[in-house]
């Protein structure tokens, strides 16, 4: 790990820091207050998590526990690899545990979209998805982002039946994040099949947040675009 961490830092950009403490509203009252950025684009995050696929769930948690977002990120991609090279189901669960019981630890937006339907949504094809409801109904921001997000692997199947439940949870949740979260996978399902989508739509566009909104229609004409937006 210690290796891992020299690896990190050697490829450190204050200046490119600077701009990501911004842009993921790291200041105070803001939702990333607190976050530390190093300032590594992702693929240099990717290839660092590559040569060193192997760390325990110890050492990941340590990363994890970290205030530096580049090595809570890091942290995420090994897990997400160790989840897709095991065949074992038992290693499986204990990854998506371990992954459940940081939920505090994964706290940026980024962290979760990268991560979350990878792990849970995953595992949770074949399997009963209460977690995700209990998520939804959380008081914690990330855990309702976790929760949506994880139904982009679900949609990507053709399952849209939990991605609106949960989106139904979660119409009047008041934070930005969840609204984006929300309208994203709503386009997501409209890729899959339209009528699906408009058929939720129509049921809430009038009194659904304008930015969740906005997400799930970006993709339509003009025409539908302003007939959705109309109130």
């Amino acid at each position: 790990m210690k290796n891992l961490i020299k690896d990190l830092k050697k490829l450190a950009n204050p200046e490119k820091a600077k701009l990501l403490q911004g842009f993921f509203k790291t200041g105070k009252g803001d939702y990333g207050e607190g976050d530390i950025f190093l300032g590594i684009v992702v693929p240099e995050q990717r290839k660092v998590a590559k040569r060193y696929n192997d760390l325990s769930l110890k050492e990941i948690q340590k990363l994890l526990n970290s205030k530096i977002h580049e090595y809570r990120l890091t942290s995420l991609f090994i897990l997400i690899d160790q989840y897709q090279r095991t065949e074992n189901k038992k290693l499986k669960k204990q990854i998506v545990n371990f992954y459940l019981k940081n939920t505090q630890n994964i706290n940026n937006w980024d962290l979760i979209d990268l991560s979350a339907p990878k792990i849970m949504g995953d595992y949770l094809l074949e399997k009963d998805r209460k977690v995700l409801y209990k998520l939804a109904k959380s008081k914690s921001l990330w855990e309702k982002r976790i929760a949506v997000l994880s139904t982009f692997m679900f949609i990507k199947h053709n399952q849209f039946d939990d991605a609106l439940k949960i989106s139904e949870v979660l119409i009047n949740d008041k934070h930005d994040l969840i609204h984006k979260a929300v309208g994203w996978m709503l386009r997501e399902i409209g890729k899959k099949n339209q009528a699906v989508e408009e058929k939720f739509l129509k049921k809430y566009y009038k009194t659904m947040p304008r930015t969740m909104l906005r997400y799930a229609i970006e993709r339509f004409d003009d025409k539908k675009r302003k007939f959705y937006m109309k109130k």
